[in-house]
């Protein structure tokens, strides 16, 4: 195991990586998710929505086509880039910001946020609860977060039996060799994207929270009223789904994750 995994985004997204990030995902499977988050979430047409971080935007594309005004945000340049030139040739319109997706736009005035694609729990604990806090404080009282994330539950099996796995994007491939670390909480994963004769070879650290940890972690920043689905079909969520689909809730204030940590002496 490494034993300091901060700051691994920085390395893991770049060079082939970031092609696989871009078409790892086709239309139809984009679709599925935008379906989803639609009709769970529950928004009216021309609802402000955050996706965050929204890699080369898959999911901000397919929200604005459905009118949606979506602010889209990552961290990598590059990644905001093709996203710009893929909005502009559809004819598009989307906010696009490079920015930490803790450092939110924290005022209170967006309608709903999106973080999908297992881009949740890249952090320690206290880093996750910040992007958390920044989230809530983001939406207005009653705004809506859409979560997909794996859990302790959901992988942790898959993680023992199929320690790799092999997917395909285009003419990539990339090769996943994970394994959990009790100690820490974290799965580790070895990625290697492979086309031709080139090679790369990266380091992804996720924090596997289990759905009750889960569930304080958003109850800390000001969520509520929880909605947990284990498929885009919308199948209440128990143990044995391989995924969780989360819908929450905003029920305090846009300050409240900083009153909450007041209270607490933090």
């Amino acid at each position: 195991m490494v034993a300091d995994q901060s700051g691994w985004w920085d390395q893991f997204f770049s060079g082939l990586c970031l092609e696989y990030v871009r078409d790892a995902r086709d239309e139809e499977q984009t679709r599925a998710e935008v379906g989803f988050i639609h009709e769970a979430m529950g928004l009216p047409s021309r609802a402000r929505v955050l996706d965050v971080p929204c890699g080369s935007g898959r999911l901000a594309l397919e929200l604005a086509d459905r009118h949606f005004r979506i602010t889209a945000i990552d961290r990598n340049q590059r990644l905001i880039e093709w996203g710009e030139v893929a909005a502009a040739s559809r004819g598009l319109e989307v906010d696009w910001r490079v920015g930490d997706m803790r450092g939110l736009l924290q005022d209170g005035t967006y309608d709903g946020a999106v973080c999908f694609w297992n881009s949740f729990g890249y952090f320690d604990d206290a880093g996750n609860l910040e992007f958390l806090r920044a989230v809530s404080r983001s939406l207005k009282p009653g705004g809506r977060l859409a979560l997909d994330t794996p859990l302790l539950e959901t992988l942790l099996l898959d993680a023992v039996q199929e320690s790799r796995v092999w997917e395909k994007a285009g003419d990539l491939l990339a090769l996943e060799e994970r394994a959990y670390d009790h100690e820490t909480g974290r799965l580790e994963s070895t990625w290697t994207f492979i086309r031709g004769a080139a090679r790369e070879t990266r380091h992804m650290s996720i924090r596997l929270y289990t759905y009750r940890e889960l569930i304080a972690l958003l109850e800390q920043a000001g969520f509520g009223g929880h909605q947990s689905y284990g498929d885009l079909d919308m199948t209440p969520f128990a143990l044995g789904a391989p995924w969780l689909y989360l819908v929450t809730t905003k029920v305090g204030g846009p300050a409240s994750g900083a009153m909450d940590a007041k209270n607490r002496g933090e």
